[in-house]
């Protein structure tokens, strides 16, 4: 039978389980109501850490939404309701918040947990589709998921449910970062790793072409100078000081070859002449992704781009195949 299933028939089954769930996302939107509320506020306000506990496929939701609590600002971890019950218990303290995660709210392993809970004197935020189960009960707030049917055709693999629980999670967890003012700063502390933690925590200065490999001249420089600068330190640019040893202006290697066509010969030219006064720029210490987004979000993108302080002085140089060698 499954052999003679058409695409047609496969794209209405994949449509009606998306719809399903999405159906299901609009009722938990419905509920939103003041018990929401009442747990960022009790979540902003634990002393400790939030344990996150669930039985089976809500044990992993809770995995998830621990996860994204730790890296959003809220300290955050798992407990196996079975580990929980043969010594993980020890991890709960009186200052800590539970998030326990049930559609029923009557499942043995996570409710066993509730004599332990009230002994040590930690509160339950619950997050259940059933307004009257034993897990309600034992709650100080409920978080009410009313997702109807699964939308597994036979109406017992969690899916709607699951589903529901895990936007629940990340809207407690955004609302937290609005509620303390969680910052990209903040954010990258959290992640110090991969693609994401070189976007965050890798800096301009980190990169740069800095110190005795930065290219520049002086306003007063004659042009000569500047021919052996740019080809010495093959940047693709120089910079330009003035004076007081701040940024006068930028000279590419397209500004050299468009003004030797114009004028035909050299020794017509100056570094003042050619060069771009208000070339675009960065401070060495922004986010190199700030490099990124400053050569590409133009109309006509560009590889080069000089790096100032905060005094403007040039202290390096910034090519876009260097901020890509480094994953960016």
């Amino acid at each position: 039978m499954a052999k003679k299933t058409t695409d047609a028939a496969i794209r209405r089954e994949l449509k009606r389980v998306v719809g399903l769930e999405a159906r299901a996302l609009g009722r938990v939107l419905a509920a939103v109501d003041g018990s929401y509320t009442r747990a960022v506020r009790l979540l902003a306000s634990c002393k400790g850490k939030v344990v996150c506990t669930g039985v089976g496929k809500s044990g992993l939701i809770a995995q998830k939404i621990a996860a994204t609590f730790s890296s959003t600002g809220t300290p955050a971890v798992y407990l196996d309701p079975g580990d929980a019950m043969h010594g993980g218990l020890g991890m709960v303290q009186r200052q800590d918040l539970v998030v326990a995660i049930g559609k029923s709210g009557e499942s043995d392993e996570l409710n066993a947990l509730l004599p332990g809970l009230r002994r040590v004197g930690a509160r339950l935020i619950a997050i259940t589709a059933n307004p009257s189960s034993t897990l309600t009960r034992g709650a100080a707030v409920v978080l009410l998921t009313p997702v109807g049917d699964e939308a597994c055709p036979l109406n017992l693999a969690p899916t709607s449910s699951t589903t529901a629980a895990l936007a629940v999670g990340d809207a407690l967890a955004v609302a937290l970062m609005k509620l303390r003012d969680f910052r990209p700063e903040h954010f990258a502390a959290n992640h110090p790793g991969g693609r994401l933690g070189r976007r965050l925590n890798l800096l301009v200065g980190d990169i740069m072409r800095g110190g005795s490999a930065n290219p520049v001249v002086r306003l007063s420089d004659a042009f000569s100078r500047l021919l052996d600068e740019i080809t010495r330190f093959q940047a693709g640019a120089v910079s330009v000081l003035d004076s007081k040893g701040r940024l006068a202006g930028l000279v590419t290697d397209f500004d050299i070859r468009k003004a030797l066509l114009k004028a035909g010969d050299i020794r017509g030219l100056s570094i003042k002449g050619i060069m771009n006064p208000k070339p675009l720029t960065v401070f060495s210490d922004e986010p190199a992704s700030k490099a990124v987004s400053v050569m590409q979000d133009r109309k006509t993108p560009f590889n080069v781009l000089p790096v100032i302080d905060r005094r403007r002085r040039p202290v390096g140089m910034v090519q876009i195949h260097d901020l890509r060698a480094r994953g960016l």
